[in-house]
């Protein structure tokens, strides 16, 4: 049995070198894959489903994940398709992304293309907002992927990680909220579900995602720390305070070491602090994988911010 089974589409990475226009730093990214890494580096047991393009950016990712523990045998090959890739300039205004992903492997997926035996032998299914946004047919995918799920008893975990890039904010909402009422676990950041819900109230917003079903909510206040809610309970749980030099792939570490900590045992709020100082963590280093913290360090954190 996998702790879990994350769905999505990773991305190569190119990063300008600040004040070097000719240099790019190589990386990898990509929502769900980033929580999957984060979920390895606890101690989860992590398998991931996409599929990747045949060639040089796919076949790293592979190494990557096999260097990482996590399981790929959910993962296709389409030779007629690119893996996507992605690039982050610097200019007056900060980071720019540019994205090459239109027609990516892993926008072609299919729900015929599943492992529904994988997914179905997973403690959570996770999945998100840009694994339904990026095509009709991934979308399509996300839903049967949490039908199937359901059906074995497998608890759903879902990132709204809202992209307006990608979809119409009138489409986006239809359907977070359909999937909203499919989730056990519910992330969601205060500005996406300001743009969702038209309040930043953050009463309001967890009102919002309990009313369309979902069981447990994140939500994700940035260095704030997070606000957790099972619908009778709600607790404000502080961020941590670090030398923080970039955020990128903070939201992701905090599902993916939120799941592996439930899937450990952890109760909910229990696990809300272990994500929310891991998080912290991976603002301390740069890019979205690196950074990634063990537990180790995790627990160090979590150790020296206990009060006296």
């Amino acid at each position: 049995m996998f702790d879990l089974v994350s769905f999505g589409e990773p991305m190569y990475e190119f990063s300008q070198v600040p004040g070097e226009e000719r240099r790019w730093l190589q990386g990898f990214g990509g929502d769900t894959m980033n929580a999957a890494i984060a979920a390895a580096r606890q101690g989860a047991k992590v398998a991931y489903v996409t599929c990747l393009g045949d060639d040089a950016f796919g076949h790293e990712f592979l190494a990557l994940w096999q260097r990482e523990g996590i399981d790929t045998s959910g993962v296709g090959i389409d030779a007629k398709a690119h893996t996507a890739v992605y690039f982050i300039s610097h200019g007056p205004q900060g980071h720019t992304f540019s994205y090459l992903r239109a027609g990516s492997a892993a926008s072609r997926m299919q729900p015929a293309d599943l492992p529904l035996d994988l997914i179905r032998s997973a403690r959570f299914f996770h999945a998100s907002g840009i694994s339904q946004a990026i095509s009709a047919s991934a979308c399509d995918s996300v839903f049967a992927a949490i039908e199937a799920a359901r059906a074995a008893g497998v608890q759903v975990a879902y990132d709204t990680n809202l992209r307006l890039r990608l979809w119409p904010l009138a489409r986006a909402r239809a359907i977070v909220a359909a999937t909203s009422a499919l989730s056990d676990v519910l992330f969601i950041s205060v500005e996406e579900g300001e743009q969702l819900c038209g309040t930043a109230r953050r009463d309001a917003i967890l009102d919002w995602c309990h009313q369309h079903g979902a069981k447990r909510v994140a939500l994700k206040l940035g260095p704030e720390g997070a606000i957790g809610s099972d619908g009778k309970r709600r607790e404000l749980v502080p961020g941590y305070s670090v030398q923080a030099v970039d955020a990128t792939g903070a939201g992701d570490c905090f599902a993916g070491s939120l799941l592996a900590r439930l899937a450990a045992g952890d109760d909910f709020w229990r696990a809300l602090r272990y994500a929310n100082a891991a998080a912290a963590l991976t603002c301390t280093g740069y890019g979205a994988v690196a950074p990634l913290p063990r537990p180790p360090e995790v627990l160090a954190l979590l150790q020296a911010a206990k009060p006296s």
